[in-house]
């Protein structure tokens, strides 16, 4: 994928995608949706983007494995980052299908997903979804003015998963699908432990990062320092049939301290800080494996 990037950004120089990714950096900064109306824009998306919402897609598709997926459905698929990740994910997924209303990014989503099936249409207008096993929309839902969370419900015949910014305007709209599909039916499979209320008061809001290697093309395009850079999210995954409980997620990174960890966890009966001491070896052992976003179970 990176070599894929690094090829496109050259044919269009980098002087360019330098001066594009500036200008999509600003729409995102003042809360505008970035338009990639030009080569030079997909290149800087590419470049500054696509690596994070991969890692990030592939995090939270990752809660799914042991599912028997054998087709993908990805609204607002963009240049195919969530697509990209289930087929790697879902070897057995033969059939991908990507809905984008922009013909340049689904060409652009193609060169990574040969063989993929790719829809132009606006979402907002679709009143219904071809069924797949899983539907994904991965930052796509926010861009729209109306509600289609039940409509990807209805095709999603396995599992739906959405995933917005970890913003507080992401978390309330996953909270807001999260709400809305539990009613109808669905299954909790992540990030919650259960389908009860999300426990998280204001201004909290629930969010993870997944931390993403930046490549040397993406520091000079970006003037970054860092080596990398950890993309925020937020997201739901729901399911047709139960999952197992038996578990806890991460909310927080975990901070260590000299023979004792402090994890702040969503349990089924809300939020629980825990002060694990070293005395305590299967769950200090357990405590020293967990991530923020990670599941926890005690002893494991």
């Amino acid at each position: 994928m990176r070599r894929a990037i690094e090829e496109r950004a050259d044919d269009v120089g980098f002087p360019a995608v330098k001066r594009a990714a500036t200008a999509l950096s600003e729409a995102y900064r003042e809360g505008r949706t970035a338009r990639l109306a030009s080569d030079e824009a997909i290149a800087a998306y590419l470049v500054t983007r696509m690596p994070a919402t991969y890692a990030a897609a592939r995090a939270v598709l990752g809660e799914l494995r042991g599912m028997e997926i054998a087709s993908m459905l990805d609204i607002g698929a963009g240049t195919g980052a969530a697509a990209l990740a289930a087929r790697e994910l879902f070897p057995g997924a033969s059939q991908i299908t990507l809905i984008e209303r922009d013909p340049s990014l689904a060409e652009t989503a193609l060169l990574f997903l040969p063989g993929a099936a790719a829809i132009h249409a606006d979402l907002s207008r679709m009143t219904e979804f071809p069924p797949h096993d899983l539907v994904v929309a991965a930052w796509s839902l926010g861009e729209l003015s109306g509600n289609i969370a039940a409509r990807l419900w209805d095709a999603a015949r396995v599992a739906l998963v959405v995933i917005e910014p970890g913003t507080p305007r992401g978390a309330a709209l996953i909270r807001s699908v999260r709400e809305e599909l539990l009613a109808a039916g669905a299954h909790m499979i992540a990030p919650c432990p259960a389908a009860m209320p999300c426990p998280l008061a204001e201004p909290d809001w629930c969010h993870f990062a997944e931390r993403v290697e930046r490549s040397s093309l993406h520091r000079r395009v970006k003037d970054g320092a860092l080596g990398y850079e950890d993309e925020k999210y937020s997201y739901v995954a729901l399911a047709r049939n139960q999952a197992p409980p038996g578990w806890a997620r991460v909310l927080r990174r975990p901070r260590h301290h000299p023979g004792l960890i402090e994890l702040e966890l969503c349990t089924p009966h809300g939020v629980e800080a825990k002060r694990i001491a070293r005395r305590d070896r299967p769950a200090f052992r357990a405590a020293r494996k967990a991530e923020w976003g990670g599941r926890y179970c005690a002893g494991a």
